[in-house]
């Protein structure tokens, strides 16, 4: 979704060759590529692998994808005005850790604690979005110093010490199943991405996060706030890693500070993968949310199908970091072919 996207397809006179243009982008779109990937490796791991289409694969496979979809579009949020949040893991482990405290230490109503939960999450992202804005500095820099400092303050203040006293609605909702293989999480987390699609193409401030991302001199001299358009995108990013966070602590039944290893660095791969094979630009402006949701679920399903052929980890995650490196060659290339061919 970029700029020239939000404006209806009705909005102009129809060409005679524009069914023909538009199919053509569809078909060398990330999405359909995407697609395409997600029917062949299940079509290989169906044959390959034993139980691979079960209830409970499926279930599981569900499960773990709501969780990294969400933290895709978390990283997803930020990448659309051009920035980058590698604290993506810090925050939503310092937003688990404060529900969980707030739970178990303070004695408070459940919704309660996820409120707070999500309301740290968006206030360590306007922490980083302020920061990038007085400083000037890129978010790559910003972000990865308070990866440290919000990870380092969490372990500080917990004494790494896990808050296990969770309400049973946590678990019951982490353990549920819709239809014998559906989690309700992926139900979340697909709400989720139907919210931001709507922000990005519907209203006036997915617009001009947009525009920001596009062009940010352009945006300033159209009256668009730019500065207000990356906070409010570093905010945004802090909730959804909030909420990626909490549904872990509804896996686990426990807020646990290594829930995304040290320093948060086992979500950066998951964050990176599921925006850039979706085809989100890392320059910003423009942004694929359903292209993220397929990125992601692509992903989790490689790592479920490969671990089931007994391939070790570490191959999987070298497997990882070479689609990630392919996926931005390939786009590159595409954008190439369709430039040169005034199909962008």
């Amino acid at each position: 979704m970029s700029a020239q996207d939000l404006v209806p397809a009705s909005a102009g006179p129809l060409s005679p060759t524009g069914g023909g243009l538009s199919r053509t982008r569809f078909f060398l779109s990330n999405e359909f590529g995407l697609i395409l990937l997600i029917a062949a490796f299940v079509a290989v791991f169906a044959f390959t692998t034993r139980g691979f289409l079960s209830p409970f694969n499926l279930f599981s496979l569900g499960r773990n994808s709501a969780v990294n979809i969400m933290i895709g579009l978390s990283m997803m949020t930020v990448i659309v005005t051009g920035g980058l949040n590698l604290a993506v893991g810090a925050i939503g482990v310092c937003a688990a850790m404060v529900c969980g405290w707030m739970i178990e230490v303070l004695a408070l109503p459940w919704p309660l604690a996820v409120l707070g939960g999500l309301a740290l999450g968006a206030a360590l992202g306007f922490v980083n979005g302020w920061m990038v804005v007085r400083t000037g500095l890129h978010s790559f820099i910003i972000t990865l110093a308070t990866m440290s400092i919000f990870f380092g303050a969490m372990i500080f203040l917990t004494r790494a010490e896990s808050f296990r006293a969770m309400p049973e609605v946590f678990s019951a909702f982490g353990k549920m199943k819709l239809a014998t293989y559906l989690s309700p999480l992926l139900l979340v987390t697909l709400a989720c991405a139907l919210l931001l699609a709507w922000l990005y193409r519907f209203t006036v401030t997915g617009r001009e996060m947009l525009a920001a991302g596009a062009n940010p001199a352009a945006a300033e001299l159209s009256g668009i706030n730019v500065n207000r358009a990356v906070i409010l995108c570093h905010v945004l990013s802090g909730v959804l890693a909030g909420l990626a966070a909490l549904m872990l602590v509804t896996r686990n039944g426990a807020a646990i500070p290594s829930m995304a290893g040290q320093l948060g660095q086992d979500w950066l791969l998951p964050a990176f993968l599921g925006p850039v094979l979706g085809g989100t630009l890392l320059k910003g402006g423009k942004v694929s949310v359903l292209g993220t949701v397929l990125g992601a679920f692509l992903v989790t399903m490689l790592t479920s199908g490969l671990l089931m052929l007994q391939v070790g980890a570490f191959w999987v995650q070298t497997f990882l970091g070479l689609m990630l490196l392919v996926a931005v060659l390939l786009d590159k290339a595409r954008r190439s072919y369709l430039a040169r061919r005034n199909l962008a």
